[in-house]
């Protein structure tokens, strides 16, 4: 071997080691996201990549795939989890079975109102979550709105608990839910939300619960015309990051990471104040009958069955129930 082939071979391994180092020394994050790119959550979520890649000086870089195209979120979660998907937007509502303390947001009227929320979950409950959370392999970063969830159905207004006797509502997977459709005198029928809008037009069930914009994007108001402003649940959503990915990074691109998570929650929640309130405006001019229901008090009463049977079931939830409460 000549000089000068030792020589380019030698420079080339440097060339090799140095882009080897670069790669090794970067991260480049997947993250996984159940909505439409235009949703308000999935602008956030862009935005919370864009910040980490410019603070970081492109040390950490990622990408969002919206859509749910990486799966349904039982499995994203399972996936963060495990490192297969290293961040992702959750509901709250689903991740009981994991993380059992988050049962707790799930319980009807366990916050006033949306502010209520907010100052519960930027501070130290926020913070107690988190810890809950990180014990299952999931970092919470920060907390993204999904709105105030309401009753809607084809037959009738609802102002009292006896107006839901003997109606089928649709609601989310989770035994809490279904206690509460069931302690106001329904009928609990848990479903796929895939399935709500044409179970609504052929009678399957009778109603189900959301909020503004999932009743005005799906077109479930075009078949299940009487909304009720109940305000029963207001479930915040969690930017998480996978332990095993938050881990490998340095000290110093946490606090990056960090950072632009919450930046891109206040983008969020000011993007969905936005979108509920065009959401409405859109249903009401399409011809709705909505009322807003004068007195919770008795909705709120029915659910002491339902907090019973949560705490019995998980016990560190009377303590939580009272961190919440504390909150003013």
């Amino acid at each position: 071997m000549t000089f000068m082939s030792r020589k380019s071979l030698f420079a080339g391994a440097l060339a090799f080691g140095a882009a080897l180092t670069v790669s090794q020394a970067s991260a480049e994050l997947r993250g996984w996201n159940i909505h439409v790119p235009d949703y308000p959550v999935s602008v956030a979520m862009d935005k919370f990549t864009s910040l980490v890649e410019e603070n970081s000086g492109g040390s950490v870089t990622g990408k969002t795939y919206h859509g749910g195209v990486l799966g349904s979120q039982p499995d994203a979660i399972n996936q963060l989890r495990i490192g297969g998907i290293d961040f992702a937007v959750f509901n709250m509502g689903p991740m009981g079975p994991i993380v059992p303390e988050a049962n707790v947001v799930s319980l009807p009227f366990i916050f006033k109102d949306m502010d209520h929320m907010h100052r519960v979950m930027d501070g130290a409950f926020g913070d107690k979550m988190s810890t809950a959370m990180e014990d299952k392999g999931l970092v919470a970063l920060a907390w993204y709105d999904s709105g105030a969830r309401s009753f809607y159905n084809t037959v009738r207004p609802i102002n009292t608990p006896a107006d839901l006797d003997g109606l089928k509502f649709r609601v989310m997977n989770n035994e809490l839910f279904v206690g509460m459709v069931e302690s106001l005198g329904g009928n609990a029928t848990p479903m796929a939300f895939a399935e709500v809008f044409q179970s609504l037009k052929t009678g399957v069930i009778d109603g189900a619960e959301n909020n503004w914009p999932s009743y005005e994007s799906t077109n479930h108001y075009e078949v299940a015309g009487y909304y009720s402003g109940s305000q029963h649940l207001i479930l915040p959503e969690c930017l998480c990051m996978s332990k095993l990915s938050w881990d490998k990074l340095s000290d110093g691109d946490k606090e990056i990471v960090k950072a632009a998570a919450v930046e891109s929650a206040t983008l969020q929640r000011e993007l969905w104040a936005k979108r509920a309130v065009k959401s409405r405006e859109i249903v009401e001019a399409g011809g709705i009958t909505f009322n807003e229901i004068a007195d919770k008090a008795p909705f709120q009463d029915a659910m002491a069955p339902v907090y019973e049977m949560a705490v019995t079931k998980t016990p560190i939830l009377a303590e939580y129930i009272a961190d919440i409460k504390a909150v003013d």
